[in-house]
């Protein structure tokens, strides 16, 4: 393909200033140089670009083609520059994020609407945890950020602590239970488990208190609404793990009860992960220092946690 780039922008640029000198200039070439290039189109397409003897220049049927696909093609090829350029300086980029933590939605919506705000040239998008393995989407570029509390041992991969919290086990008013100071792992061996639709293992409840006690739940129930598992457990369908702050709504609530895990009670971390290549990216040390700011202000019962116990790669 002969026709290039820099042909298009010396069109526009004669058509802009009327005169090859000035042309060249603007172009930054010499005058010989510029009418060499003008020479060696014609010579190509075997036809004049520019009438001749004209002042100031006009172009010819031919000239008038090519000036009506550089107006086209130099404002994108500029616009694409503009967004290298941008996304090179982290200012522009895609931040695609994948929740294991469906009760996240309670906060996350807030922090990417104000988020839009600073970033506006950031593509955002949300994939749910059900239905993809979050950190292999994460490593092979599906997903951008994983909202996790099971950050794994990867140099690829980067975590980034977002606050600390205590899972609570959730029962009827009227269940045997409700009235304890605290549940243990053998007090659910005859109990229906109302989870999020996820493996048993990204669940704290399972990982942290079932699974080292030898327990297993009589029944697992997948529900992916909050609202509903909280419905279902006021119905006395069975019991269900949460983390404290989604609680907070419901704490007047007279058919609920909220009970620690175990005498301590257990607390997680809420992290997001990133590719530890995407890590120094603004826009995406913007998301992290956002969701950090907004959760504390309006989230209860969550604690700050030390930035350098936090990363897994």
């Amino acid at each position: 393909m002969y026709l290039q780039i820099s042909h298009l922008r010396s069109l526009l640029a004669l058509e802009e200033t009327g005169s090859l000198t000035a042309a060249a200039g603007r172009l930054h070439l010499t005058q010989s140089a510029l009418s060499h290039q003008i020479r060696g189109l014609e010579a190509h397409f075997g036809t004049r670009l520019f009438q001749r003897k004209s002042r100031p220049l006009k172009l010819s049927v031919a000239g008038e083609k090519l000036l009506e696909l550089a107006r086209i093609v130099i404002p994108r090829v500029r616009a694409c520059e503009d967004s290298l350029s941008r996304l090179a300086e982290g200012i522009a980029g895609r931040l695609h994020i994948g929740i294991e933590c469906h009760s996240c939605f309670q906060w996350l919506m807030p922090v990417l609407d104000l988020y839009r705000e600073d970033w506006p040239e950031v593509e955002l998008d949300l994939t749910l945890g059900h239905s993809f393995e979050p950190m292999p989407a994460l490593r092979s570029g599906h997903v951008d950020v994983v909202i996790s509390s099971d950050p794994v041992a990867d140099p690829d991969l980067a975590f980034f602590p977002l606050f600390s919290y205590e899972s609570r086990l959730v029962v009827n008013a009227g269940h045997p239970l409700a009235s304890r100071d605290f549940v243990r792992p053998g007090d659910l061996s005859a109990q229906t488990l109302i989870t999020y639709p996820v493996s048993p293992g990204r669940l704290d409840l399972f990982s942290r208190f079932l699974q080292p006690a030898g327990v297993q739940p009589a029944k697992i129930r997948h529900v992916e609404l909050t609202p509903m598992m909280l419905q279902l457990v006021a119905s006395n369908r069975g019991v269900t793990a949460l983390p404290s702050w989604a609680l907070h709504e419901y704490n007047d609530n007279p058919r609920l009860r909220f009970l620690p895990l175990g005498k301590a009670g257990i607390r997680g971390t809420l992290y997001a992960g990133m590719r530890s290549s995407d890590s120094g990216r603004p826009y995406m040390q913007g998301f992290v220092d956002q969701a950090r700011a907004t959760c504390f202000e309006r989230l209860p019962d969550i604690m700050p946690v030390e930035e350098d116990t936090a990363s897994a790669g």
